[in-house]
């Protein structure tokens, strides 16, 4: 229950290269047990409130007018995606044709196959983009270049939130089901945003109350040779209602001061280079935005 459920059916399809490894039947039975818990588990709904508060705190400033221009980069099975609906127009991308299915089963149409490593839109294509727990992932070899391509295809004034887990020494038996390459610290996110040219808005951790006690857990999944685990598990309805209450109580200090330690990490950019300072690049083939 102690953790950060990262998600698999949006990870496990996050490629900055190449097309990644994959096991069927493991990989399917954690879309579906992310499509099933999405809606409700405590650490979505905290973690929903947390972005919401994010979005709204660090509003694109382009020359969009209407509703905004979403691309949930990794969309996965889809909740997330569903969720920013209430900011705009939002276009859901993964590599996972499993994870797209599910996220059709939500009811949303504008979904693309293709990696966070090659997205299939042109430069300056949207407002805002999202990436939720992606970058870490195995499959994921640079992200570096991968965070170039969510720059690319953002217009100027256009903002990025990303969410990705936590310090690497508090690793565990979840990490390795869900194959986790690379947990992050803020500083670190930071740095890597300012490479690729974006403006650092804001950076915080989340799900610092819970924090204490991840490393107790991790402690004993070693000591006992858990292997593969999940952090999935919902808890009774109370306990559920009283962990997403918590967890929710930091949207507001997450946007403001920001938290000092936490198992996820937030980063919201800006980008600030004008379309032509893309032009160079090579053209990307654009595609349908449907499956």
């Amino acid at each position: 229950m102690v953790g950060t459920p990262a998600t698999p059916c949006t990870v496990s399809r996050a490629s900055a290269h190449a097309e990644p490894r994959r096991n069927d039947t493991v990989e399917r039975e954690q879309y579906d047990l992310m499509f099933a818990q999405e809606e409700r588990h405590w650490w979505y709904v905290g973690m929903r409130r947390i972005s919401a508060a994010l979005l709204d705190g660090y509003p694109p400033r382009t020359d969009a007018r209407g509703p905004l221009s979403i691309l949930d980069a990794g969309c996965g099975s889809g909740g997330m995606t569903r969720f920013l609906r209430r900011w705009g127009g939002v276009t859901g991308v993964d590599l996972a044709p499993e994870a797209l299915g599910l996220a059709r089963m939500r009811g949303l149409a504008r979904l693309a196959r293709a990696s966070v490593g090659a997205l299939p839109f042109l430069p300056a294509s949207f407002d805002v983009v999202t990436s939720f727990d992606v970058l870490y992932h195995l499959n994921v070899s640079d992200d570096l270049a991968a965070l170039r391509e969510l720059h690319r295809v953002l217009r100027p004034g256009g903002v990025l939130l990303i969410r990705l887990p936590a310090y690497d020494w508090i690793r565990g038996a979840h990490d390795d089901a869900v194959h986790t390459r690379h947990r992050y610290t803020r500083a670190e996110l930071s740095a890597k945003l300012e490479d690729v040219g974006f403006r650092l808005e804001h950076a915080t951790y989340a799900n610092s109350i819970l924090f204490p006690l991840a490393p107790v857990k991790r402690y004993l999944e070693h000591r006992n040779g858990t292997q593969e685990a999940t952090d999935l598990w919902r808890p009774p309805a109370p306990v559920n209602r009283l962990l997403a209450d918590l967890l929710g109580l930091e949207a507001a200090v997450a946007r403001s001061v920001g938290l000092p330690w936490g198992l996820s990490v937030f980063g919201v950019a800006r980008r600030v280079h004008p379309v032509e300072s893309v032009a160079l690049q090579p053209a990307r083939q654009t595609v349908e935005v449907t499956v």
